[in-house]
């Protein structure tokens, strides 16, 4: 469905309520187009005119003999060859399917480039969460100014979107599986092209909102996903943890922090908004990370359009590489970021009257087929572009699952030219593992004292 055709006939009071995040759910003639016209999860079916976009046609659920789960997974594309490049030669012949950061970069760097591959609309997910997504459809709708939901579960719950909020809510509750592990390194470039180790550390991830079988919508309590993370480098902060609960209504969000050095468990509710996040050395915002974090109540979000960009895709090569060969002064190596074009949805940040935020305006560019946020741009107080978010995702066939925004996202400075890497995988023998769900008291506050001092 295209934007002006939703937009247009309403009227001007009608819009003010939508800017607003109060959508209601979508009737049962627009739900039934996640059964034609639309893939389960809401993206267009039919690939673009020129077929540079193909159809949708399952998904990739394609997973090779033998393979289990925390295994590196391979370059499912390895045998392709890039269709052309981008530089800042010809970049003015692709600039409507650019992101402002990516145009910075470009310009800023004669050596930078984007290699374009074959597009894969590999996204995919069980059954049961199509089912799911298309009982959302009708029965969903945002609260509290767009900053909570109601009658969600199990699936995307606006797979047809008419506001921003619902957009985002989309990328927050994106499908990746049900319970994981991971370990990972968080890695900064620095102005002069350092490469350092920031932290090391183990997460674990449960998502009650994708429970199948012990709950449902009447019991389901509102906390969507349950995060614990362990710091196990430096060693001067060996044993933090870090335990959050994100729930459907974000005032209820509730994280906790454990110190080596004060030895108790303590609520953090810093940990959220323009905050340094410390497992980036401050480089990142903490509402940066994943893509969003945390509430996001400082500004009003506007749904602009769907088009047509250039993003990371399918970035399985990316993945395996080392650091080393990855994380090259000033950005990512060209040779080994995978590009595609995909259609996503252009949703603008813009800071709320009343309210302060360090980056009052913030453009999101996410996924229609797999809802992850995959691009974004954050301009300063000045006006002028600061900071670009990216995700690197990874084609997980087990779960089945486009995996983005969990891991290998990061962010460029456009103005100092440095830039991060965090909850990247690189070099390290397990890679986002599915897990069976873990006793409850896994993932109590009681429990953070008791992993760091193992």
């Amino acid at each position: 469905m295209k934007l002006n055709m939703v937009l247009m006939p309403l009227a001007a009071s009608t819009l003010l309520l939508l800017a607003q995040g109060a959508a209601a759910a979508v009737t049962d003639d627009e739900a039934a187009k996640l059964k034609s016209t639309l893939m389960p999860l809401g993206g267009e079916k039919a690939g673009n005119k020129d077929g540079t976009i193909p159809a949708w046609d399952g998904g990739y659920t394609k997973v090779p003999a033998g393979y289990k789960s925390g295994q590196l997974r391979p370059d499912f594309f390895a045998g392709e060859k890039p269709l052309y490049s981008v530089t800042a030669k010809n970049m003015d012949q692709y600039a409507d399917k650019l992101s402002e950061t990516t145009r910075a970069m470009l310009k800023k760097y004669p050596d930078y480039r984007l290699d374009v591959y074959p597009t894969h609309r590999s996204a995919a997910a069980p059954q049961w969460v199509y089912d799911n997504t298309f009982k959302n459809a009708t029965r969903a709708k945002t609260s509290l100014g767009g900053h909570g939901i109601e009658g969600a579960f199990g699936g995307i719950p606006f797979p047809i979107p008419k506001d921003g909020y619902e957009v985002l809510w989309n990328h927050r509750l994106s499908w990746s599986g049900d319970t994981a592990y991971t370990p990972f390194i968080t890695w900064i470039v620095t102005s002069q092209g350092k490469r350092v180790l920031a932290t090391k550390s183990e997460e674990y991830f449960t998502n009650p909102y994708y429970y199948k079988e012990e709950t449902s919508l009447d019991k389901f309590d509102g906390n969507y996903i349950l995060n614990k993370l362990i710091t196990v480098e430096p060693a001067s902060k060996s044993g933090e943890g870090l335990l959050d609960y994100q729930n459907v209504d974000q005032s209820k969000r509730s994280v906790w922090q454990y110190l080596v050095g004060q030895r108790r468990v303590r609520r953090s509710p810093s940990v959220s908004y323009d905050t340094p996040n410390f497992i980036t050395s401050g480089i990142g915002f903490f509402d940066e990370a994943f893509g969003v974090y945390g509430p996001l109540d400082r500004h009003d979000l506007k749904l602009i359009t769907k088009k047509e960009m250039l993003v990371p895709y399918n970035a399985n090569k990316a993945a395996l590489a080392s650091a080393e060969d990855l994380l090259t002064p000033g950005f990512m190596n060209p040779n080994l970021v995978r590009w595609e074009l995909h259609r996503v949805w252009v949703v603008e940040a813009a800071l709320r009257e009343g309210k302060r935020h360090v980056v009052p305006k913030r453009v999101y560019y996410v996924d229609e087929d797999s809802w992850n946020i995959l691009l974004s741009d954050g301009w300063d107080a000045k006006g002028q572009l600061w900071r670009g978010y990216f995700v690197l995702p990874l084609l997980a066939p087990d779960v089945p699952a486009v995996v983005g925004n969990i891991l290998n996202w990061g962010g460029y400075n456009v103005q100092t030219g440095e830039y991060y890497i965090s909850v990247s995988t690189m070099g390290l023998p397990v890679q986002y593992q599915l897990t069976p769900r873990r006793p409850e008291g896994f993932f109590l506050p009681e429990s953070l004292a008791n992993e760091g001092a193992r």
